[in-house]
């Protein structure tokens, strides 16, 4: 019989900037081996399914599918009853012999986010903040001949290659490695493997679209395991009367176990804490956070941002978590029986609470200003969303991306302990499993959250960051001080163009599930 007990540890990621650890046990030693007793006379034994490498990690992506994923009752190929009939489901199993397209096949139509990765500790480090990276941040626009492109640098993240090559935000590039960049090679130049390129500067006239070399180039190197920071710039603002902060904060990140032993190497969460303690030293009239890069990451870190915002709201809801139909059946079922001491709740809460159960500092703020851009993703709109409901939220910038659903990882264990990972291949998927509400219920943002002021950065006009004539922190400034002036629009022929896989870096992960909860929920079903 194919053993169908869930063997899979599950790191459940919520794109704010959350893990969710998942640990599924199991009775099977090896839950990639499919032991298949056939109907057939023995005489056709060598008619039996085969058995390949790709078949049992398609167990793994299916199972793990069947089990979690948000959309599982909507996909045809995921239902129970493929199940039912083991030689039907290894047909299904080895209907694609490539696994990544096998995870494709099995995705819902309206599912944007979803991916697998080959190699577990590529998506680990993706989700982690740790990449290889020469730290320059950049925005690809094509010229009005439509086919040319030119790069500017957004911001340079601190103690990198890009740093110390002196890279500024606003500086502009239109080659790499002495090739002009077209739709042809710059993905390949920009977004390839190779460790080192060089970039070639140029000034860019926005009224004539016109482009001269500067005569600059910079190599720059990236860096294995760099570890982006999630508070890029903080700054205090005297403006009129009022004293206002601003935070850029570029990632949901929480603890850091660079090495999975268990040990905190980086508490981020406590940095953003004590960030707060600053803050609230100060004294501030309002509060501008600018998340205009922030592509998402943990739900609790989000929760706990949200509660040092405002303060006054501890106990009440921030956000409710709603899972596909099985694990919602599973929560209403064990939520009606008489024993109210294991009730499940899957909501998140305001804290007034440190991690370590020291009170939490909090700003007391009933108004809070948000600079948002087509980058703003998943926990970044979570905290948004979760917050409207309590404060009002004024947004300036452009339209988020609308990513309102959280994931988690799913690995491949072989033993009971889920501590020795498949030796046979080193796959693991990050598929969506939950969409997120505030605690009024509205979670219908998958087409993004719209600004209350408009305002698309320009290449040529970027500004410095953290300065009160950067042109969206600009117009937080007018807005708090009461001012209608008008700006003065500078006119630019640049389309922006989207980073390839971004969808990645959008990410929304969630707290840590019990394992007697998930032990519960395998019975269940």
């Amino acid at each position: 019989m194919i053993k169908f007990e869930n063997t899979i540890k599950i790191l459940v990621y919520l794109s704010l900037f959350l893990f969710l650890i998942i640990k599924c046990s199991k009775n099977d030693i090896d839950d990639n081996e499919i032991n298949v007793v056939s109907n057939i006379d023995s005489e056709s034994k060598d008619s039996s399914p085969e058995i390949t490498l790709s078949t049992e990690i398609n167990d793994f992506i299916w199972k793990g599918l069947n089990q979690y994923y948000y959309w599982q009752s909507d996909v045809s190929n995921l239902a129970d009853s493929k199940a039912t009939t083991e030689s039907e489901y290894i047909a299904l199993l080895n209907s694609q012999q490539n696994s990544k397209e096998f995870f494709e096949d099995l995705l819902h139509q309206e599912d944007r986010f979803s991916w697998i990765e080959e190699d577990y500790e590529v998506l680990e480090n993706q989700l982690s903040g740790t990449t290889a990276s020469n730290g320059m941040k950049f925005q690809l626009y094509v010229r009005e001949d439509g086919e040319s492109i030119i790069g500017a640098v957004t911001y340079v993240l601190p103690e990198s290659d890009a740093f110390s090559k002196g890279l500024k935000r606003g500086d502009i590039f239109n080659s790499v490695n002495n090739n002009k960049l077209n739709f042809d090679n710059y993905v390949s130049l920009l977004y390839g493997e190779q460790k080192t390129y060089s970039i070639q500067l140029v000034n860019y006239d926005p009224e004539n679209d016109l482009v001269t070399s500067r005569d600059v180039s910079v190599t720059l190197n990236k860096e294995e395991n760099f570890q982006e920071v999630p508070v890029h710039n903080t700054s205090i603002i005297e403006h009129g009367s009022k004293k206002v902060g601003y935070v850029m904060y570029n990632k949901f990140l929480g603890t850091i176990d660079s090495n999975g032993d268990g040990e905190t190497d980086r508490d981020f969460n406590e940095e953003l804490i004590d960030l707060f303690v600053y803050l609230k030293n100060q004294n501030l009239d309002e509060l501008v956070l600018d998340l205009r890069y922030n592509g998402g990451g943990s739900v609790n870190t989000c929760t706990y941002l949200a509660s040092l915002i405002t303060g006054q709201f501890t106990g009440t809801i921030f956000a409710k978590q709603i899972w596909n139909e099985k694990i919602m059946a599973f929560i209403e079922d064990r939520n009606s029986n008489d024993d109210p001491s294991d009730d499940l709740n899957f909501d998140n809460y305001f804290t007034d609470l440190r991690p370590d159960g020291n009170p939490l500092p909090s700003l007391g703020l009933n108004r809070l200003y948000v600079l948002t851009s087509n980058r703003t993703a998943s926990s970044s709109e979570l905290l948004i969303n979760g917050l409207t409901p309590h404060i009002d939220i004024i947004q300036i910038g452009l339209k988020t991306v609308g990513k309102n659903v959280g994931s988690i990882t799913l690995y491949d264990y072989t033993d009971n302990d889920q501590q020795i990972k498949n030796s046979k291949h080193k796959y693991a998927m990050q598929p969506i499993v939950l969409k997120i509400a505030n605690s009024e219920n509205f979670a219908d943002y998958n087409y993004g959250l719209e600004p209350d002021i408009e305002y698309r950065e320009k290449a040529s006009n970027l500004g410095t960051i953290g300065d009160k004539t950067e042109p969206l922190l600009s117009l937080a400034l007018d807005h708090i001080s009461g001012s209608s002036k008008k700006k003065v629009e500078v006119k630019e022929f640049l389309i922006p163009l989207s980073e390839p896989e971004i969808a990645r870096t959008q990410q929304m992960l969630v707290d840590r599930i019990s394992l007697k909860l998930l032990e519960d929920f395998k019975n269940y079903n």
